[in-house]
């Protein structure tokens, strides 16, 4: 190549990338100001603000891949690079509108929750619904941000020779549904089929409070593929959605959020019952914002092995207020048990057994330690001899 032609191609390089960038920069002014007018028409529709917010990226994207792509053909060179410039432009075009859409299905999901489920999501009965409805939406936006991506990716491959032709051949072909059906038998495709049956069969929703491999936690996100858990000292349990579906698990708060809860006490059987009854009713009175008046209730269970073993069942509006009611019963009642006094407390009690009087002469302690109804001597006529005669001289000693 000549130098004037290399001159020449250089010249025409550096007013392509100065028509694309003046292109690129127009665009994403452009963009700026289609985002301010949404913002300004979304004060007056909730709609468009959301638009406005999310979609404003992806917004200028789109410009400036269009205005960038328009700067290119008006440019007459034919160079090299010129293929593979415009393929590269046909991507980030697809991916850029991709990307546009899955941000449109989050301003679905926006739309959707602020109308079915908007408001708070606390542990009453009022928020079932809203929970319920902000786990099924949230899951369904999952599905289908990961199925707008799919096909972005299976669009932007077919833009290549190699995988138009595979992508033709693949989707012509009437065993499609034979490999799709495969997949699905595998853990990863089981994952996600786990997580649409988790949220459309209301077992667990955003919020619920659960009891999981002996934890107390609250379900903080739901997944296509996973579940997180919150438990109680801010820890996260991450689960598969496939562990739900198969492992039982608690849920305090599927159809209601009122449960109930249990103290245990053993006390000795001297403590008065009706007046710990009393104290029972008073401790609730003073402890009425976490007791909701349902349940209150003292039984003795059991009475074996010295102890008295006295059950308190007591109920609140949610866990969260049954674990503090718990423990402020608990506390007050081992405070009322101290000031009743050390007879109020479990004892162990033995009694011995009565014995006979000890023998007080040595004629009487050999005799005790004879088997019964055998003598000193026996077994023949002369060992009886020997006998009286022993005992003759036993008494003699006595007297002496």
């Amino acid at each position: 190549m000549s130098e004037e032609s290399q001159l020449a191609s250089a010249t025409d390089l550096a007013v392509t990338l100065a028509w694309v960038a003046g292109a690129v920069t127009a665009a994403y002014f452009l963009g700026m100001g289609v985002s301010w007018v949404l913002l300004r028409m979304g004060r007056r529709s909730d709609i468009l603000r959301d638009i406005a917010i999310l979609t404003r990226r992806p917004v200028r994207a789109i410009m400036m891949v269009i205005a960038a792509g328009i700067a290119l053909q008006r440019t007459d060179t034919d160079a090299a690079w010129r293929g593979w410039a415009d393929h590269l432009l046909r991507v980030l075009l697809i991916a850029a509108i991709t990307w546009m859409i899955a941000k449109l299905v989050q301003v679905v999901e926006r739309r959707m929750i602020a109308r079915f489920a908007g408001g708070d999501t606390g542990l009453t009965d009022a928020d079932l619904h809203r929970r319920r409805v902000r786990t099924q939406v949230t899951v369904l936006r999952r599905l289908a941000v990961a199925i707008v991506v799919l096909l972005g990716t299976a669009a932007a491959l077919m833009t290549f020779p190699s995988f138009a032709d595979i992508g033709t051949t693949l989707f012509a072909s009437a065993g499609v549904l034979s490999v799709v059906a495969g997949l699905a038998a595998q853990t990863s495709l089981g994952a996600v089929f786990a997580g649409l049956q988790i949220a459309f069969s209301n077992a667990i929703r955003v919020g619920d409070v659960v009891v999981i491999e002996k934890q107390w936690g609250r379900i903080e996100e739901i997944t296509l593929t996973y579940v997180v858990v919150t438990i109680w000292d801010e820890r996260r349990l991450i689960l598969p959605c496939t562990y739900f579906t198969t492992t039982p698990f608690e849920n305090w708060t599927r159809n209601a959020t009122e449960v109930m809860g249990l103290v245990e006490l053993d006390v000795d059987f001297t403590v008065p019952l009706d007046d710990m009854r009393a104290e029972l009713d008073r401790i609730l009175a003073a402890n009425d914002d976490l007791w909701d008046g349902r349940l209150g209730v003292l039984e003795v269970t059991d009475a074996t092995g010295g102890s008295v073993r006295v059950w308190i069942t007591i109920s609140a509006p949610n866990s969260s207020a049954l674990w503090g009611l718990r423990t402020a019963v608990r506390e007050a009642m081992v405070k009322w048990l101290q000031r009743q006094g050390t007879a109020a407390l479990p004892r162990w009690r033995f009694e011995p057994a009565p014995t006979t009087q000890a023998p007080t002469s040595p004629r009487e302690l050999a005799y005790s330690r004879r088997p019964s109804g055998e003598g000193l001597f026996s077994g023949s006529a002369e060992a009886q001899e020997r006998a009286r005669a022993f005992e003759g001289a036993a008494d003699d000693a006595d007297r002496s």
